[in-house]
């Protein structure tokens, strides 16, 4: 290895204070640590949690339409889905318009999950707002928002579409 391959401890330090990279990572496993201890009584992690969350439409979503809202790609929400299938929160169904597509039901049993991770949720979440006293939470959401769009300008798919609002 070369003396000029070596990068100063500096840098490290440097990219440790500001990679927004880093920062956002460390924030998102935190706080995913926080809501799988918070939602264990209901018997769901927050993955779990956001997943069924996700299904909550008048109108059963396509696999791709839930990665989307979440951010994850397919096949990772097909691996997570099979357990909640086995357990009973979720069904696959054949569109009946396209026989090509596949959908996603919540079921009863995930209905009543959710029910029950509602009330912890809530005060969970009130609870995380309440830590960041002097911040601006709704600030917070529209940042991380950008950051997560596809595009610069473009929002990230919203939890139901038009169409399912209005239902």
């Amino acid at each position: 290895m070369t003396e000029l391959s070596i990068l100063p401890y500096q840098t490290t330090l440097h990219v440790r204070d500001t990679c927004l990279c880093l920062h956002a990572q460390r924030a998102a496993r935190a706080l995913a640590r926080r809501f799988d201890e918070a939602l264990r009584p209901a018997g769901l992690t927050n993955e779990q949690f956001s997943f069924l969350m996700g299904l909550n439409r008048p109108h059963p979503p396509q696999i791709g339409e839930v990665a989307a809202l979440l951010g994850a790609d397919r096949t990772t929400l097909t691996a997570a889905l099979k357990p909640m299938v086995r357990r009973g929160w979720a069904e696959v169904a054949i569109d009946p318009a396209d026989r090509r597509v596949r959908r996603i039901i919540l079921t009863e049993g995930g209905r009543a999950r959710l029910a029950a991770a509602m009330p912890i949720w809530i005060r969970e979440h009130g609870t995380l707002e309440a830590e960041l006293a002097g911040a601006d939470p709704a600030r917070l959401r529209r940042d991380l928002t950008t950051l997560s769009s596809p595009r610069p300008g473009v929002a990230p798919p919203a939890l139901c579409d038009r169409q399912e609002t209005t239902s």
